[in-house]
């Protein structure tokens, strides 16, 4: 990895200095691809990290690398993966895909019988998804908690969100069901995913 190399770990309170590096460059991540994004604030950030529930890549040389949360709706029935970001100098090394996999254990951990869901519009996050067992869905099949569709508001797609009743966008739904007959026994796919 360009000469350094990295540690994916529960992120704890020494890691809130990186909150505000990690929402701008959400932010300049979107932007680039042209694609819409709930927008992130570093508060939000550091309540993740002090609540146990996120994952973050450290370098040997103490830069973030990489970043994850996670976060429960409707009484713990869905967990979202969300804010996924690799620094700029860290990308299309597996780093993202070894990230997503600490977050979904984490989930598992947190979360045990919650169904995990995902939306992107990027065919990276995707594929990674699809490798670990998510399954496209429409909307209507992830949590419909009005304060998680609230933040998709800073989304440049809002307005598209709105007009459809919140039924589509141009993100896709993906998730992942622990107790569905596919999934029960997806361990393994997902410690070689760590690998």
């Amino acid at each position: 990895m360009n000469g350094f190399s990295y540690e994916i770990m529960k992120a704890n309170a020494c890691h809130t200095k990186f909150a505000e590096q990690i929402c701008k460059e959400i932010e300049s991540s979107a932007k680039q691809r042209g694609s819409g994004i709930s927008k992130r604030t570093p508060e939000l950030i550091i309540q993740k990290i002090l609540e146990d529930k996120a994952v973050i890549a450290i370098t040997d040389m103490g830069e973030w690398a990489g970043f994850c949360y996670i976060e429960s709706w409707e009484n713990d029935q869905f967990v979202s993966n969300s804010g996924l970001i690799i620094a700029p100098q860290f990308r299309k090394n597996g780093l993202a895909r070894k990230i997503k996999a600490e977050i979904f254990n984490l989930s598992s951990l947190k979360f045990p019988n919650a169904k995990v869901f995902g939306l992107t519009t990027s065919s990276a996050v995707m594929k990674i998804n699809s490798n670990m067992g998510y399954e496209p869905v429409i909307y209507s099949e992830i949590t419909q908690d009005d304060k998680f569709w609230e933040g998709c508001k800073s989304c440049i797609n809002w307005e598209i969100l709105q007009s459809k009743n919140r039924k589509n966008c141009l993100c896709t739904a993906l998730l992942f069901d622990p107790l569905s007959e596919v999934n029960e026994n997806n361990n393994s796919k997902l410690i070689s995913l760590m690998a």
